[in-house]
């Protein structure tokens, strides 16, 4: 278990020896306090960024059974740990961000914060750019939509007959990106605010555990559902999800219609911007002139890692004001293809932050120390609060917080 800790914690300032304990020390705090607020967190959530993490660490110690020996046991206890630990972790943000919600900042704080900061506290700023984004979907055929259709029925027959069992065809078929399918099909118990509005419908309209759910269909797919228990406002679920495909020939049509797009662009019979208004598809950035946002800082800011990789690609030896051949990418909101161009809007050349250029990143700076003391006041309190007892092998640690040892000593 001390292994995985280190593992899973790698960033460690200090001995982990010491480091470690004091951290599940915190975390201890932090869950109680989320289990007084009552505070639920999204089992798909938790299950998606788990399969990221075991997926990352195969790909980084090369197979499978490398994972299983270094961690000493095999993948679906591995899993399991996991999924405690990051939604314990989930729990723990929760309650930071209930604890930092009322944070308000003007731009005189900002500035004033930015006046006082040390020469060589000023963060170096990476090359950035701002990219616009033109996006066609293409149609899928109605064929496709019926042939997933058609499976799922088959699945839900086998099922309702007896003939299968659910967890198995989930195992064997289901697309789903949160994990679940490995689970056969398992959501874990979920409330209604963290479920699809169509999946939740149907989900808690289900009232017999044997029985199979009509096709629902969401942003993500198609998915036929499967009760496992209620429990008051949150329900477990298991699901199949199919995804219809786009086909070759939509692909190249797309990719033939915003290569005359981009054609006309360059013979200036229309402008990017133009072009965006009268034919993306994409909700989040045709009213923004294309302009991708940064989900992570809010700004139109983009480090290169941060951007797509099919678009950080396209755009890596474009000049400002190029526009991009169209290309196929992924759409990050429900995995399906979409055929692109893109423009390349500005490039920012890195840089010691300044106020003018940089304003959201220190803005956030401030409002980020604002909250790391607000949550250290409030772990301290709690530790004078809180009945600790220390081991003998740890008294001698450094801890980074005072007070652990003091209750300990006056018992």
């Amino acid at each position: 278990m001390y292994q995985t800790m280190l593992y899973e914690r790698a960033n460690i300032d200090g001995d982990p020896y010491c480091v470690i304990p004091e951290q599940l020390a915190i975390e201890k705090l932090f869950l109680h306090q989320a289990e007084l607020d009552t505070v639920e967190v999204s089992e798909g959530a938790v299950s998606q960024r788990v399969e990221m993490q075991i997926n990352y660490l195969i790909n980084e110690l090369g197979t499978q059974e490398k994972v299983e020996q270094f961690y000493r046991r095999p993948l679906p206890q591995i899993r399991e740990t996991m999924m405690e630990s990051m939604r314990n972790r989930y729990k723990v943000q929760e309650v930071q961000a209930n604890l930092t919600k009322d944070i308000k900042t003007t731009p005189s704080d900002v500035r004033k914060y930015f006046s006082g900061l040390p020469q060589d506290s000023i963060p170096f700023v990476p090359m950035q750019v701002e990219v616009q984004i033109l996006t066609i979907n293409p149609v899928i055929p109605r064929e496709e939509i019926e042939e997933v259709k058609s499976r799922l029925r088959d699945y839900a027959d086998k099922v309702n007959k007896g003939e299968a069992d659910f967890s198995t065809l989930a195992i064997l078929h289901s697309e789903a990106q949160d994990g679940s399918g490995m689970r056969g099909g398992e959501t874990g118990f979920l409330g209604r605010g963290h479920l699809e509005p169509e999946y939740a419908a149907a989900a808690f309209n289900l009232n017999d555990t044997k029985k199979v759910s009509k096709i629902v269909e969401t942003t993500y797919g198609y998915h036929i559902i499967q009760l496992i228990e209620k429990r008051g406002d949150r329900i477990n679920t298991r699901h199949i999800l199919l995804r219809p495909k786009v086909a070759e020939k939509d692909l190249t049509d797309a990719i033939n219609r915003l290569d005359s797009v981009r054609s006309d662009i360059l013979a200036e019979k229309f402008t990017f911007e133009d072009a965006v208004a009268g034919l993306s598809q994409d909700k989040n950035t045709r009213f923004n002139r294309g302009l991708m946002v940064n989900g992570e800082t809010g700004t139109t800011r983009f480090q290169m890692g941060e951007l797509p990789q099919e678009v950080s690609r396209a755009v890596n030896t474009m000049s400002i004001g190029e526009v991009s051949k169209p290309f196929i990418m992924s759409d990050p909101t429900n995995n399906r293809e979409i055929v692109v161009i893109v423009k390349l809007a500005d490039r920012i050349d890195g840089h010691r932050a300044t106020l003018s250029d940089d304003y959201q990143m220190i803005k956030n700076m401030y409002e980020n120390s604002l909250r790391n003391k607000i949550i250290a006041e409030w772990i301290d309190k709690k530790i004078k609060d809180t009945y600790v007892r220390i081991e003998d092998g740890w008294r001698d640690c450094d801890f980074q917080h005072d007070g652990w040892l003091k209750r300990n000593k006056n018992q």
